[in-house]
Order: structure tokens, then C-alpha cells, then sequence
């Protein structure tokens, strides 16, 4: 068994892990200074949107941590992290924002398109709430499979203002699914602040209205995070059907990487700030017995390699070849994927 050092120092170095790629990524979509910001031909590194989870990294961490190899994760347009905590590989996860062919889809998916189904992590989507049903329905053939594995599926606040939300809450207490919604509350929809647009109290009580037990979390203490996540996966687990954690953290880029988020209030981004997770992380460990500086620096400077390999090696990969355009593709009249 773990002990309490142990456990977050694994933690903060998947949360470290995800910031690294964050910051990188962010650079490169901009063609900022770093040596792989700008491609030969003077444009970003980074194709297509970028949506940053930078700030919240103790809510992936700290529910995947729960989560084995054969269970299930849908994601957001804001997936990075949770591509990450599940195992998915960090290179090819670079390669696919440089839209390069040894990317996890080909470099055809980009940002908001990346899947992994050898870690279990059923894809990133570009569509708000569009994950939920998808996360309803592999749960629904765990369940009639006789697996006992789960699904996790996570979602941002302003989900839950759209139909699927509902429906797919519904439908998972209906059928008692092994389903874990996780609301990554960032308190943002895009430009807009989510709470003057959120009737009544918000995700929780949505879900225990309909007979979902639910728990509220500070999303920004990652060992708060991985006690209610680690709880409630137990009892999903168990069968005892779907639970949803509410994790409260904060945005603190812009709705896109090239988002200076100038709608937002000043103070309020610096009082966020003051509650980052990683900064947190670190506070809690060097108060613990035996909690070491050196551990954590070790932490950073592996992850800060780990990233600038994956960049190197995205930036020196190929482009996919133009035949490539005709593969993956659902062929309507035939009903058969090519």
C-alpha cells in the first residue's frame, strides 16, 4: 500500500506531466519561441483549435488514478489531461496536434478528435455534451457483457445546460449503469460565465433529482478529488449503478489558446491563481514526513524532458501520405469503413 507521500507525489507528477504538455502545446499554436513553436514554413506547429486544460489537471489525476487499463473514458474538446491520466502515450498524442502520421488518429483528429481504445479512452469531442450518450452506451454494454470494468465519463459545466445531459443521466439510472459522470466545473462556457446562464444549484443537483448520488468537490485539491473519485468508483464498481462527482476548478487560459480571455475580470483570474493545484500539490508535500524538494524538482525536470522529446519527435515525423485521405472513411451505400 501507497503511503500519503507516495500517493501524491504519483499525482503530482501526472499533474506536472499534463501541465508540461499544456504549456508546449500552447506555444506551438501560437509559433511562439520555442524551437518547435514554428514550423519551416513560418506557420504554428499546432493545427487547429487548441482548447488548454491548464488549471485543472487535479481533476484527471485524481479520478484516473481509480481507473484501470480495460476501463472506459469519454472527454471533452478539453481533453488533453484526461488523454493523459488514462496512459495514453504523450508522443503520439504530440504528433496528433502537429498532424503528423504517427499520431493517435493518423494526424487526421487533431486536438478535438484524439482516441486511444487500447487505454480505453473512447475519444475527445468537439461537440458539448456529445460524450455523455457515448459514455451511456459503452457503460449500457459493460453492463450487458457482464464486465465488471466502468466508464468515466467527463464533462464540462456548460454540458449540463444542453439535452444529452438529461437524457443521458436518465438513462444510466433507468438501467443502473457502471458510469461515473465527472462535471470538470471551470465555471466558463466558451465566453461566457456559466453561472448567471445555470438554473437552481447546479450538476449535483441535477443528478440527485433524478436519483444519482452525487458528491461536490473542491476540483483544485487533488487529494480531495482522489478520495471522493476513489469512493465513488467503488460503489459504481460494485453495481451499484451511476454516481456523478461535481470537481469545482477554474479556467485560467482563454476558451482557445489564442484566447486572451479579455472578457474576463482581472481579479478574478488572480484570485484563481492563488488556488492552483500543482502549486497546492506541492505545498501538501513538503509539509508531509519525509517530503522532499528533490523528489518533487526530479518530477519537473522528467516531465519537462519527457515533453521536449515528444515535441522533437512530432516536429521530425511525417506528414501523412495523401492516400491516406481515403482510409477511415464510412462508405454510406456499402454500410463499410475503408
Amino acid at each position: 500500500m501507497r503511503t500519503d507521500t507516495e500517493t501524491l507525489a504519483a499525482l503530482y507528477r501526472l499533474m506536472v506531466r499534463i501541465r508540461a504538455f499544456e504549456n508546449a502545446a500552447e506555444v506551438a499554436s501560437q509559433g511562439g519561441v520555442s524551437a518547435y513553436g514554428m514550423a519551416a514554413d513560418g506557420s504554428a506547429r499546432v493545427r487547429g483549435p487548441l482548447h488548454l486544460s491548464t488549471g485543472q489537471e487535479a481533476v484527471p489525476a485524481g479520478v484516473c488514478a481509480h481507473l484501470r487499463r480495460d476501463d472506459y473514458l469519454t472527454s471533452t474538446h478539453r481533453g488533453h489531461g484526461h488523454t493523459l491520466a488514462k496512459g495514453a502515450d504523450l508522443s503520439r498524442m504530440m504528433a496528433e496536434l502537429f498532424g503528423k502520421a504517427t499520431g493517435f488518429n493518423g494526424g487526421k483528429g487533431g486536438s478535438m478528435h484524439i482516441a486511444d481504445f487500447s487505454v480505453g479512452m473512447l475519444g475527445a469531442n468537439g461537440v458539448v455534451a456529445a460524450g455523455l450518450p457515448i459514455a451511456v452506451g459503452a457503460a449500457h454494454a459493460q453492463k450487458i457483457q457482464g464486465r465488471d470494468t466502468i466508464t468515466a465519463c467527463f464533462f464540462g459545466d456548460g454540458a449540463i445546460n444542453r439535452g444529452p445531459f438529461l437524457e443521458a443521466l436518465n438513462w444510466a439510472c433507468v438501467f443502473t449503469l457502471p458510469v461515473l459522470f465527472v462535471c470538470e466545473d471551470n465555471r466558463w462556457s466558451a465566453t461566457t460565465a456559466s453561472g448567471p446562464m445555470t438554473a437552481g444549484d447546479g450538476a449535483a443537483a441535477r443528478a440527485r433529482s433524478l436519483g444519482i448520488p452525487a458528491v461536490q468537490v473542491d476540483g483544485n485539491d487533488v487529494l480531495a478529488v482522489h478520495a471522493a473519485a476513489g469512493g465513488l468508483v467503488e460503489q459504481v464498481r460494485a453495481g451499484h449503478g451511476p454516481r456523478l462527482l461535481h470537481a469545482v476548478t477554474y479556467r485560467v487560459k482563454g476558451h482557445v489558446s489564442v484566447d486572451p480571455a479579455a472578457y474576463r475580470d482581472p481579479n478574478e483570474l488572480e484570485t484563481a491563481l492563488g488556488t492552483d493545484p500543482i502549486a497546492r500539490a506541492r505545498h501538501r508535500f513538503l509539509s508531509m514526513p519525509g517530503g522532499s524538494a528533490a523528489v518533487l524538482e526530479a518530477i519537473d525536470a522528467e516531465a519537462h524532458a519527457e515533453v521536449e522529446a515528444a515535441l522533437a519527435a512530432a516536429a521530425a515525423a511525417p506528414w501523412p501520405a495523401a492516400e491516406a485521405a481515403y482510409t477511415d472513411v464510412q462508405t454510406i451505400g456499402a454500410g463499410v469503413w475503408r
